[in-house]
C-alpha cells in the first residue's frame, strides 16, 4: 500500500487494508510513505507497519527542494524497488501522494499488478502518470473516463473509515465523551487533517457568536493553529468549546455534531455523505483544479450542503452557521439530501477488486 501526504489518502489506505485484512486475516500488507510526512506516524498507529521513502512535490518556485527533486525521484525508484523485491508483494495499491508514484512504477516495471484508488472526481497528476500501465482505477465520480482508460475503471465510492461508515455510538455518549452538554446545538469544525486558516480564523472571531447563540464546539485546529486556539479558550474561560490539533475519535464527534463545518475534499464529503450530517462546506482554493469548489457545488447545487466559498469565510461562515442553527427544518432537509448520495461499502469493494488481480497473477 502507499498514499500519504494528507488524511485524504492516508485514511482510505487504510480503511482498504483493513478490509483485506477482514476477508484474509493472515494477508500481510506493507505501507511505503514519504519520509517526514504524516502517513509515518498515522500508518503505526492503525496497526501497519511502513517503510518511507526519501520524495516530496515540486513547488512552484526555484527552491533547494525543487533542485533535489531528480536525485529525490532515483533514490526512491531505488528503494521502492528494494522494498518490493524484499516484500514480494502479489498486488500493489497506492492512493495518491508523493511516495505511491515511485512505488507503483518500480511495481510495473517489476510486473506487478497495481491497483490506484483515486478520490477526487479531478485526478492528482500522481495518478494520471501511473493510469497507462495501472491493471484497475477505482473510483469515486462518474464521467473519469475522461482522465483514465475507460475499460479499467470501477467506481466503488471512497473508503472511509470502518468506525465512521459503520458507527453505533449515541449522541449522549459522544457528548459525554467530549465533555459537553445536551440541550445544545453541537458544532463540529474540521478544516482536514492540517487544518485551514480561513476556517480557523474566522471561527476564532466569531466565538462569542457561537456562545450566543447557544453552540457549543468541537474544533480540529490542526497542528499550527492548535496553540493559539487552546489559549485563547483557556484565557478568555469559555464553556463548551472543546479544541484540538486532530480529532481521533471522529465517529464520536459525527456523533456528537448537530451541524458541521468542513473544507471540501473528496474523504471529508464522503464521511459526511455517510453520517447524515448538515453541512457547511468551505473548499480550500489552494487545490489542483480547484476541485474542492467542484466536490462542494456537486452538494450545494443539490441542497445537500451549504456552499461559503474560501475568500467569503470571514464575513459569512459564523452568519451561515447561526442562520442554519436556528432552522430545523433546512437541517432535516440537508441531512436527508446528502444522505442520498452515500455510496456505501466501499472498502469492501476495493478489497474485491485486490484479491481478483492477485488470484489473476496466481494462475
Amino acid at each position: 500500500m502507499s498514499g500519504g501526504g494528507t488524511g485524504g489518502h492516508i485514511f482510505p489506505a487504510v480503511a482498504i487494508a483493513n478490509a483485506i485484512k477482514e476477508k484474509a486475516v493472515h494477508a500481510d500488507i506493507m505501507f511505503v510513505g514519504a519520509k517526514g510526512r504524516m502517513e509515518m506516524e498515522k500508518v503505526p498507529a492503525a496497526g501497519y507497519p511502513i517503510e518511507g521513502l526519501w520524495i516530496s512535490g515540486l513547488q512552484r518556485r526555484l527552491t533547494v527542494d525543487n533542485l533535489m527533486f531528480p536525485f529525490k525521484v532515483i533514490s526512491s525508484l531505488y528503494y521502492a524497488r528494494k522494498i518490493i523485491k524484499s516484500f514480494r508483494p502479489d498486488v500493489v495499491i497506492g492512493t495518491g501522494g508523493y511516495a505511491s508514484g515511485p512505488t507503483l512504477r518500480m511495481a510495473t516495471w517489476l510486473g506487478i499488478p497495481t491497483l490506484i484508488q483515486e478520490q477526487n472526481s479531478f485526478p492528482g497528476i500522481t495518478n494520471k502518470m501511473l493510469a497507462s500501465k495501472a491493471n484497475r482505477i477505482c473510483v469515486a465520480y462518474p464521467g473519469m473516463e475522461k482522465f483514465f482508460p475507460e475499460s479499467k475503471i470501477s467506481i466503488t465510492g471512497n473508503p472511509v473509515r470502518h468506525d465512521i461508515e459503520f458507527n453505533n455510538c449515541s449522541k449522549t455518549n459522544a457528548l459525554k465523551h467530549f465533555g459537553l452538554s445536551e440541550g445544545k446545538t453541537t458544532l463540529l469544525v474540521v478544516g482536514g487533517s492540517l487544518g485551514a486558516r480561513s476556517i480557523n480564523h474566522s471561527i476564532h472571531a466569531g466565538l462569542e457568536t457561537l456562545a450566543g447563540n447557544n453552540i457549543q464546539l468541537i474544533w480540529q485546529t490542526g497542528k499550527h493553529y492548535a496553540d493559539q486556539a487552546a489559549k485563547t479558550v483557556t484565557e478568555s474561560n469559555m464553556k463548551g468549546i472543546i479544541t484540538m490539533p486532530f480529532i481521533k475519535e471522529m465517529d464520536m464527534a459525527y456523533s456528537a455534531a448537530d451541524i458541521v463545518v468542513s473544507r471540501a475534499g473528496a474523504i471529508a464529503i464522503s464521511e459526511l455523505c455517510l453520517t447524515s450530517k448538515p453541512s457547511i462546506l468551505v473548499p480550500s482554493p489552494n487545490v489542483a483544479e480547484d476541485h474542492q469548489t467542484k466536490n462542494a457545488l456537486a452538494l450545494s447545487s443539490r441542497n445537500a450542503a451549504i456552499l461559503v466559498k474560501d475568500t467569503d469565510a470571514a464575513s459569512g461562515l459564523i452568519r451561515a452557521i447561526t442562520e442554519l442553527a436556528t432552522n430545523l427544518t433546512e437541517q432535516k432537509n440537508l441531512s436527508a439530501n446528502i444522505s442520498s448520495m452515500a455510496m456505501r461499502n466501499s472498502a469492501n469493494l476495493i478489497a474485491e477488486h485486490v484479491f481478483e488481480l492477485a488470484l489473476k497473477r496466481k494462475k
